[in-house]
């Protein structure tokens, strides 16, 4: 009964922080849209800027026929997968990383009182609909290698892609609200937080052949980034796992983005827990 009573209370909690979630980022949306030709602009020039990514890339293939090993095909296939699933996160909790300027000058104690999760308040606090650029030109890339690239696809490699969509959108979600959570000690940790997320995102956007071996064990083994595409992209396109791994590891995504959450959120509980409001 007791565990059924704590089921209950947490499934409510999380309804009324999505509830709070949807009201405040509506709110900024409205807010956006009172200046459509404002938000045009910012949406475009965030999409014109991401795409330079691409394009840098495009350009190393005006030398190279192959990067890595990799055909352009292959590196837009997983360009596209880590630009995709890091536009969705970023859209919907791309303003976590304020959090430390909320601690430091004491507004987040504005939130506290509100009758609403702390963390559905902050991810949604001046949500960016500008940021949908960065998704749009990352699901175009994607689409452009889907067609492009030769592979012997079967029911489960087309199941696969947007399985490495959702959980690589769960991993980057756990590294930005742990990235959040140390922000409550740090203070001041905005650009570390970065460099974990949108450092990630345009390290998978290459092969893992093009780096260092003990590069490529960190992301695999202490902070799990090759499972947002690397492994699963892997497995689609038929190439060999870094660092020998075996081919169940294509398939285990999901249980690394439970476990990354899960994580998260109990950094996020211990770190909303040791706040003293201003100067803590």
């Amino acid at each position: 009964m007791a565990d059924s009573g704590r089921l209950r209370a947490g499934l409510s909690r999380t309804r009324e922080g999505l509830r709070a979630y949807r009201l405040i980022s509506a709110m900024w949306i409205r807010s956006l849209m009172a200046y459509r030709l404002s938000f045009a602009m910012t949406a475009f020039g965030n999409f014109a800027v991401t795409a330079f990514d691409f394009l840098a890339i495009l350009l190393m293939f005006s030398q190279v026929e192959r990067l890595g090993g990799y055909s352009l095909a292959e590196i837009a296939f997983l360009y596209g997968a880590s630009c995709t699933a890091f536009g969705l996160t970023d859209l919907a909790l791309g303003s976590m990383d304020r959090l430390g300027r909320r601690v430091r000058d004491g507004t987040l104690d504005t939130l506290l009182v509100r009758p609403a999760p702390v963390i559905a308040q902050v991810a949604a606090d001046r949500f960016g609909l500008h940021r949908i650029g960065r998704l749009v030109q990352g699901a175009l890339v994607l689409t452009y290698a889907l067609v492009a690239v030769d592979v012997d696809w079967t029911p489960l490699k087309v199941l696969m892609v947007p399985l490495m969509l959702l959980c690589g959108a769960g991993i980057f979600a756990a590294v930005f609200v742990g990235g959040a959570a140390f922000q409550f000690v740090a203070q001041d940790a905005a650009e570390v937080q970065n460099a974990f997320t949108y450092g990630g995102t345009t390290l998978l956007q290459y092969p893992p052949t093009v780096f260092a071996k003990d590069l490529v064990r960190g992301v695999t083994f202490v902070l799990p980034l090759a499972f947002v595409n690397w492994l699963p992209a892997l497995y689609v396109l038929g190439r060999p796992y870094p660092l020998d791994l075996p081919t169940w590891v294509a398939f285990t995504p999901p249980l690394v983005a439970v476990v990354l959450l899960a994580l998260a959120g109990l950094l996020w509980r211990t770190g909303l827990r040791s706040y003293r409001s201003t100067g803590s």
